[in-house]
């Protein structure tokens, strides 16, 4: 049995005694490891017991159909797949750009490039082309996996040395291979060598407030072997059948529908909707016997619009993750159910770090207690203990296996992870028993409908046009996605603060933002508050929107999105957002 066995045997032993599972677990510390090759193919895809349950489940709600593969299946499936990206060139520390949403070739992908030892930078259909131009540039994409519906953001990009790849192909594609050629190559596969644990893995883009997205890398141990924690927090066992939902391209994807519950040997069950139906989810998930369910606030909300006692499900745990979630939806949920939503909080930069895993005593209102293999403290702007604080992860000989390697920059140097400890850049409340509750971010991002949106980028964009002199970016609060983004813009000089000046600079950053980045409040202002040295004070902006404070003397005049007919069609094509 290798250590990653003992490991994972060890916190499913210990599911329900957190106590005993953070006093006696230990991280696996292989020099070498690949996770698709040592866990997924030889343990998995082999054992008796996964023969008869599928690895992955996709239900399509629209046509009512269903695929299902078992382990077996996607180890030869993947090897297939990992053949044909070999014959095109591809090598261990390639990067390859994967840009699919819930189809059985993004888990096909993923598993062949782990066993290639490609780099993945996994990334949201979402997408706009020139968000695609900058993380092929600093992502040094070599290939591109991409969908059928994607073909068409490529068409100006360049990039003669791209090899792009598409799934699904109902036409000719001039430049583009289909993945449907992979059936071709051998489904037995050997590596070119041994996978050094440190071997990056997984390139994710991250929003931050000061830059351009950051690039966080991940290795071939931090997100195999440190969803350990995930697994834990969850509550996932041999067998479940788990639902998580998120879209592809963001690390939750990672988390919860890849490494977590293929760590546990359960079952990746997914659900495709062409629009979220509430009462639909519910159906199928009473119907398919769903046992572990994780999804954002914003789906929760939707969720308890529906009668869920007339729903009748299979349910073991339910769990939340994003923001915290209030008291009436974990109320609701409990009296029909009788299950209680566990909070759980990460990064992109990390697993599960801190969370309410199974049979712990819960605290309204707290995220948990750090999960096994994290070391936290709370610390102070001078790295000093305090009751409220930032989340300090230790490093050194307690260095947990499931923080990235760092932030990657130019020549493929790392930074951001060394030194005595990892700070988060978020700020909560410990009480007396370790408990932890999220206070917000030390930075300015937040996050709408579970997505994390930067200030920054969406002020960069706004800049950019003609009438705006200056712009700020915060969350104004709202019932079903959590917080929308809402700009506050201080116009060039002589320009009219009228709706058509408003329509104007919809317009632009429509054209300019992924919908779900999309501005959908705009304020124009006589000022802006700022610091002595001329810092915008996005913090007394924020507590503007969540006073509802209209009377401010900074106060200016409001549009919304949906008051403009023209802007109707981008407001369906991201409804979903």
């Amino acid at each position: 049995m290798t250590t990653f066995q003992e490991a994972r045997a060890f916190l499913l032993q210990n599911r329900t005694d957190y106590d005993k599972a953070v006093a006696g677990f230990k991280w696996p510390d292989q020099a070498t490891f690949n996770w698709a090759l040592d866990w997924f193919d030889a343990e998995l895809a082999r054992d008796p017991a996964s023969k008869d349950r599928p690895a992955l489940w996709i239900v399509e709600a629209a046509s009512n159909t269903e695929t299902k593969l078992s382990f077996a299946a996607l180890s030869a499936r993947s090897n297939q797949v990992a053949n044909f990206l070999r014959a095109q060139g591809l090598k261990r520390g390639d990067h390859l750009l994967l840009l699919l949403g819930n189809v059985v070739p993004l888990w096909e992908t993923m598993l062949a490039c782990i066993k290639l030892g490609v780099v993945i930078i996994p990334a949201t259909t979402l997408l706009t082309p020139d968000e695609l131009r900058d993380r092929l540039d600093r992502g040094r994409a070599k290939v591109v996996v991409a969908a059928q519906d994607q073909v068409a953001k490529f068409a100006e990009l360049g990039d003669a040395g791209l090899t792009r790849i598409v799934v699904g192909a109902t036409a000719a594609n001039d430049g583009w291979l289909a993945f449907e050629r992979t059936a071709d190559y051998p489904d037995a596969f050997t590596p070119d060598g041994p996978t050094s644990a440190d071997d990056p893995m997984l390139l994710y883009f991250t929003s931050g407030t000061t830059a351009k997205p950051k690039l966080v890398r991940h290795s071939q141990r931090s997100y195999p072997v440190g969803h350990l924690s995930t697994m834990y927090w969850i509550g996932l066992q041999p067998g479940d059948v788990h639902l998580n939902i998120s879209s592809p391209g963001w690390a939750k994807h990672a988390w919860s529908c890849f490494f977590a519950p293929w760590n546990a040997g359960a079952t990746v069950f997914v659900v495709n909707q062409p629009r979220f139906d509430a009462k639909g989810l519910l159906t199928t998930i009473g119907r398919c016997g769903v046992t572990t369910l994780c999804a954002p606030p914003t789906v929760w909300r939707l969720f308890i619009q529906e009668k869920l006692s007339d729903f009748k499900v299979s349910l073991r745990e339910v769990c939340g993750a994003g923001e915290p979630l209030n008291p009436e939806v974990i109320d609701q949920v409990k009296s029909a159910w009788g299950l209680t939503i566990r909070d759980g909080y990460g990064q992109t930069e990390t697993t599960a770090v801190a969370g309410n895993s199974p049979a712990q005593r819960l605290k309204a209102g707290s995220m948990g207690r750090p999960m096994p293999g994290y070391h936290i403290r709370v610390v102070d702007a001078d790295g000093n203990p305090a009751k409220e604080g930032e989340v300090a992860l230790v490093l050194g000989a307690e260095r947990p296996a499931g923080l990235m390697q760092g932030y990657q920059v130019e020549g493929g140097k790392v930074s951001g992870a060394d030194g005595e400890v990892y700070r988060s850049g978020d700020v909560v409340f410990v009480d007396d028993d370790g408990y932890l509750t999220f206070v917000g971010r030390a930075d300015d991002v937040f996050k709408s409908s579970d997505y994390r949106i930067s200030p920054f980028e969406l002020e960069s964009v706004l800049l950019e046009h003609d009438l705006v002199a200056e712009a700020a970016v915060v969350p104004t609060p709202d019932p079903i996605r959590l917080a929308l983004p809402k700009a506050y813009v201080l116009l060039t000089a002589g320009t009219e603060p009228s709706p058509e000046t408003a329509l104007s600079i919809f317009r632009y950053v429509h054209t300019r933002l992924a919908p779900f980045k999309r501005i959908r409040r705009i304020e124009l202002v006589t000022e802006l508050p700022k610091t002595i040295s001329g810092k915008i004070r996005r913090v007394q902006l924020r507590r503007l929107e969540h006073d509802n404070d209209r009377t401010d003397k900074l106060r200016g005049k409001e549009f919304r999105e949906e008051e403009f007919p023209e802007l109707q069609a981008l407001r369906a094509a991201g409804a979903a957002s």
